[in-house]
């Protein structure tokens, strides 16, 4: 009887010693100075489980998403936890990661909170890194997942400058953490965690899914997404949240062939509906019907500047497709693996004041007269950032020259054959501080003596007066030749996705150009654009596709 209750006693105490949890916080810093106003790092541990968290987690004060790794011992299986928004969680194991771990042991000793530690180093992605561990408490676990096999890891150092250290470690009677992870959790695979881990971080506007432009007299709208001139025009009304300062947005497309095997002009815009007059009713009602320019030559370009009733598109990304991407990898070279898709990815951040909280349409161009067309998908990112780069909070659209209706009728942008060039009339109606135009331009022409192949200056008139002026051109179009099957081969060795272009490469973006012209007073200004393009031989003829957006603060 005395030695049942005996064992009983016993078999307590040692449940009570493997039930005792310790809280170690651990505090960053970068070449010795701790970082101000930070998020500790909380790991609780005892000998049967360890949780790896943060401060603001174990208040119940984190933002959403956070996610908590829960480390199970003996078998070391990481159990991660990803709290996407309020009642959703997600969950994933590892049962292999610790074990692969491999480390370097020295001779290196060191005390951290009055414990013996000693030193491990190994290296994770070109970084070195120095574990500290102790084995004095015969506990193992850590602020991450490096050295859980090793003992009590009081200390993780990167490079010789970044450290976590443990700066305070402390008995606890219990953890709380069934007060955090108390709802169900959906389980899944790693791949599958992390990516719907990372998605939670933004806010994604899905815009086009898999949608096909084409040039097809069967190309119709639907409820959900409207088609023009002959299906090479999509467009849907997206719904924009207010968008804060400190968040930035990012434009991605997605593009292959789906029959035609040209590089072709394309672009990402949206319709600005602040005036009477707007791009959309000259798509429903005929290009014809938009404001008419005039530069001189006896044609009209519509629907191109800016005029007191009327705002053209403003470009949100500028695209080349590719030589017959995905559609046409089966044409095999030597030493050539094709990629299958173009991917486009931009910040537009500084055309936020524009889209926060506005229902607009959005719309994706790609001129081209085949039937299969090409494939596209569209999305819109918004995300928190601390880095603010643009400040402005005006956007004011001049001009686009682009012809996107092209396959309805309008003109080539070839108004650039005289010195007015284009030239558009534009009022303030208070002072703008710190102007800028964001200016898109690419040449066209594409025979030996067409602007495409030529370097040509683009000047840029303020109020008369010159303030810029480049010769925009790309010399890396080489570097995208897996994007492009179908280019065609020349006898000097060379491909047509090779050659250097006039600010384009077949399967690129073209990036703005951000032209300061300081601060402009409330009134009449004018802009005005020259370049000097190359004459008309026989059916071929040159054009600059240019678009410009005035930027500020009020």
């Amino acid at each position: 009887m005395i030695k049942s209750l005996l064992l009983s006693f016993f078999t307590f105490l040692s449940v009570l010693h493997l039930a005792q949890t310790y809280e170690i916080q651990y505090t960053g810093s970068y070449n010795g100075k701790i970082q101000p106003n930070q998020n500790s790092v909380i790991v609780w541990v005892n000998e049967t489980e360890n949780y790896i968290l943060n401060s603001k987690i174990k208040d119940q004060k984190n933002e959403y998403p956070f996610e908590i790794s829960k480390i199970e011992k003996p078998s070391n299986t990481i159990i991660s936890y990803g709290f996407l928004k309020p009642g959703e969680i997600i969950s994933t194991s590892d049962a292999q990661s610790i074990g692969k771990q491999s480390f370097e042991f020295t001779d290196k000793t060191k005390k951290i909170l009055g414990y013996n530690c000693k030193q491990a180093v190994t290296k994770i992605n070109s970084n070195t890194i120095e574990i500290w561990y102790t084995n004095d408490l015969n506990l193992k676990g850590g602020p991450s997942s490096l050295g859980q096999n090793l003992g009590l890891v009081l200390e993780i150092e990167r490079n010789g400058n970044s450290a976590t250290t443990a700066t305070s470690l402390k008995k606890i009677k219990k953890s709380g953490i069934e007060n955090i992870i108390n709802k169900p959790t959906t389980t899944t695979d790693l791949l599958s965690y992390k990516d719907l881990l990372w998605k939670s971080r933004f806010t994604t506007l899905k815009v086009f899914e898999n949608e096909i432009i084409n040039f097809s007299d069967q190309s119709k709208s639907d409820e959900n997404i409207k088609r023009f001139a002959n299906g090479t025009i999509i467009l849907k009304k997206i719904k924009f949240p207010e968008i804060s300062q400190g968040e930035n947005i990012f434009i991605e497309l997605k593009q292959q062939s789906n029959g035609d095997a040209y590089d072709r002009t394309g672009t990402v815009f949206f319709i600005p509906e602040n005036k009477s007059q707007s791009f959309f009713d000259g798509l429903e009602q005929g290009v014809k019907t938009l404001p008419a320019y005039e530069n001189g030559n006896g044609k009209q370009y519509f629907g191109v500047i800016s005029t007191e009733n009327y705002q053209p598109t403003v470009e949100l990304m500028r695209f080349f497709t590719a030589f017959g991407i995905n559609k046409f990898n089966n044409l095999e070279l030597k030493d050539k693996t094709w990629q299958t898709v173009s991917p486009f990815r931009q910040d537009i951040t500084e055309l936020k004041p524009s889209l926060s909280g506005k229902e607009i349409w959005v719309g994706t161009f790609i001129g081209n007269y085949d039937k299969g067309g090409h494939k596209v998908s569209l999305d819109i990112t918004i995300h928190n950032s601390d880095q603010i780069v643009h400040t402005n909070k005006k956007v004011i659209p001049l001009f686009n020259t682009t012809n996107i209706m092209e396959m309805a009728g309008q003109d080539y942008a070839t108004m650039f054959d005289n010195d007015k060039g284009i030239l558009v009339e534009f009022n303030l109606e208070k002072d703008l501080k710190n102007a800028q135009l964001r200016y898109i331009t690419t040449g066209h022409g594409g025979w030996e003596n067409g602007d495409e192949f030529i370097p040509k200056e683009n000047s840029i008139f303020l109020d008369e007066k010159k303030i810029f002026s480049f010769t925009p051109w790309r010399t890396d179009c080489g570097s995208y030749r897996l994007y492009n099957p179908a280019s065609g081969n020349f006898p000097d060795g060379l491909s047509s996705s090779d050659l250097s272009r006039s600010n384009w490469c077949p399967g690129t973006i073209t990036n703005p150009n951000y032209i300061q012209l300081g601060d402009l007073k409330a009134g009449k200004h004018t802009i005005q654009v020259k370049i000097p393009q190359g004459k008309p031989e026989g059916t071929s003829f040159s054009a600059w596709n240019i678009s410009g957006v005035l930027l500020g603060s009020e």
